[in-house]
């Protein structure tokens, strides 16, 4: 840790770092993970959501505003933000929260806002380099993004769950690869 803190300290002195208060990040510590403020809005009809992906480090500030900014473009966005969660040698985790207000609260307007926020947000992501995902996984939400994400690698994941998984039983739909139960969608 000592030999990190060294790094991190010559890093900021060469970039005109200043030290803050330590009250600045106790502060944050005790607040980042109250979400009052968004569950008010969840109440009043607003489609609140998190994304997160993974990046490397040289990417990691054309990600995050490409995603908010694609974001903040779909009709009635009304937040992005992003903060790193993990942090590696080699890059991090860029976690995006947005708020959008449909334009009306019937189910089919709240599912097209998430919808059109969800593909802004992610096409961005994987346009300006990010992974498809951290450690929240595909599932249905991400499926359609699997074989741009993952190129040809795509058809040998649909061949090696065939072999493996000839009944589909196996999170069918889920990973981009048509599925013998029918479709799924969120």
């Amino acid at each position: 840790v000592n030999a990190t803190l060294e790094i991190v300290a010559e890093a900021a002195q060469s970039n005109d770092g200043e030290t803050a208060e330590t009250q600045l990040v106790d502060n944050w510590l005790s607040h980042r993970n109250d979400t009052s403020g968004l569950q008010i809005l969840s109440k009043k009809g607003f489609v609140i959501d998190t994304m997160e992906v993974a990046v490397a480090w040289s990417r990691v500030n054309q990600v995050a505003e490409s995603v908010k900014s694609s974001i903040m473009q779909v009709t009635g966005a009304r937040s992005a933000s992003c903060h790193i969660s993990h942090s590696y040698i080699d890059g991090a985790c860029i976690y995006f929260t947005f708020v959008a207000e449909p334009s009306t609260k019937d189910l089919q307007s709240v599912e097209l806002a998430y919808s059109q926020i969800w593909d802004a947000a992610q096409n961005a992501a994987l346009q300006s380099g990010a992974n498809l995902t951290h450690h929240h996984g595909v599932g249905i939400n991400r499926a359609k993004y699997m074989k741009r994400a993952l190129g040809s690698a795509h058809d040998v994941l649909a061949s090696i769950k065939s072999a493996l998984d000839p009944k589909d039983i196996l999170n069918p739909g889920k990973f981009g690869i048509a599925s013998k139960r029918g479709e799924y969608k969120i």
